[in-house]
């Protein structure tokens, strides 16, 4: 009975690993119930980087759309020849290249744009370097959207003060987070699991 309990809870982690986007995007909750190792991945995160994983969550949403080989669009030479992507921007986080090098450089990370919790530990590592360089709260989804967006010099330099369809966007990232953030509260107990449950995520 153990052994088949096991077996059904290692399958359920696992599931909540694949490449897969959630099924109901919209529902914190439900994403983290439907994945359980995204789950485990973000509470320690959470705990790790002291920000909400409701922050990182939503501007993934609205970055990727949870797809772990989500690219740009493509470029065309005479409107037919496939010529590369209009960035580098490149899987979960959307991080590009130069940005991606530069997280690995200064954390010494390794991973994978591909890698949910690889990408969740970029995003929380640009989070906070936002609060350090531009002063935005980590809690703060909407601006800290703009500068993930922008850059953090080009948050400085307002950039996105003459892109409307950017700071539309900003703000709807800031209500998924809000959003998100309430159906948290009102699952995160049920969310816990058993004890197997946690075990095996200490385990692996």
């Amino acid at each position: 009975m153990q052994a088949s309990a096991l077996l059904v809870l290692v399958g359920s982690m696992l599931a909540g690993c694949a490449t897969s986007p959630p099924r109901n995007p919209n529902n914190l909750c439900d994403i983290f119930q439907e994945k359980r190792g995204w789950y485990h991945t973000a509470m320690r995160q959470e705990a790790k980087w002291h920000i909400p994983a409701s922050v990182p969550m939503a501007i993934m949403n609205q970055e990727s759309s949870f797809r772990a080989n989500a690219r740009t669009r493509r470029t065309y030479i005479l409107w037919i020849i496939p010529w590369g992507h209009i960035s580098t921007a490149y899987g979960y986080a959307q991080a590009k290249n130069e940005i991606w090098h530069d997280y690995q450089r200064q954390t010494g990370a390794g991973g994978s744009r591909t890698d949910y919790a690889d990408a969740l530990n970029f995003m929380n590592w640009y989070i906070t370097n936002t609060r350090k360089v531009d002063g935005i709260p980590v809690t703060d989804a909407t601006r800290q959207y703009l500068a993930y967006h922008e850059g953090w010099t080009g948050y400085r330099r307002r950039t996105y003060a003459s892109k409307g369809w950017l700071v539309t966007v900003a703000r709807k990232v800031g209500h998924r987070a809000q959003q998100y953030q309430q159906q948290y509260d009102a699952c995160k107990d049920r969310l816990k699991g058993g004890w197997w449950e946690n075990f095996l995520d200490w385990l692996f």
